[in-house]
């Protein structure tokens, strides 16, 4: 096993880059810039999927000797993809509408290893059910994001932090990827199999 390759995040996500960090293996962050419209939007399964491996792939472009790894999620409810919401109108009516329900929630990991095209590629899928809130509570939420946080998670609200932690009453799943968008338990064997051991 070839411990010297270089691994690569394809992404600018703080959450995912502190998380990966745990692991305790150095690693590099590159944002992949890619194109998100191009992919069809009906089956969230195979839109990470897709989505995880363009991004994998804009970044390996750049390096003939690493391993990149992209990532990509969105959640699911009743038959509509949930992505990042795109103000707090429509986050406050997200949080409304999935209150006192369950909904899914998919990451995409794909591993390429450049220096012989060696490839994996896995789906997480893991069911988020969120407690009944009230417009008091989800107006706090906004009043305590004064940053637009909730932009940046396909979920539309923060999970990990301030009020937003309390709304989720219980993961059937992977807490981390739910937490920070990348599920750190699969990564181990995934690392393997491209030729790095931890």
């Amino acid at each position: 096993m070839d411990n010297m390759t270089k691994i690569i995040l394809a992404t600018t996500s703080p959450y995912r880059i502190e998380a990966f960090g745990f692991l305790g293996i150095p690693f590099e962050a590159e944002g992949s810039k890619i194109d998100e419209s191009q992919i069809e939007r009906k089956n969230p399964e195979e839109l990470v999927r897709q989505l995880s491996k363009l991004k994998a792939e804009a970044v390996a472009k750049n390096h003939s000797d690493a391993i990149v790894i992209g990532m990509d999620s969105v959640g699911y409810f009743q038959g509509k993809i949930l992505e990042k919401p795109k103000s707090s109108e429509e986050t406050f009516q997200r949080l409304r509408l999935l209150s006192g329900k369950k909904y899914y929630f998919y990451t995409g990991v794909y591993m390429v290893k450049t220096s012989n095209r060696k490839t994996i590629s896995k789906v997480v899928k893991d069911e988020i059910f969120i407690r009944k809130l009230s417009d008091s509570e989800i107006n706090k939420y906004f009043e305590q994001d004064k940053e637009s946080i909730y932009k940046t998670f396909a979920h539309g609200f923060d999970v990990k932090n301030k009020i937003g932690c309390s709304f989720v009453s219980k993961i059937v799943g992977s807490p981390n990827n739910v937490l920070r968008g990348i599920p750190l338990e699969i990564l181990p064997e995934m690392l393997s199999k491209v030729g790095y051991n931890l």
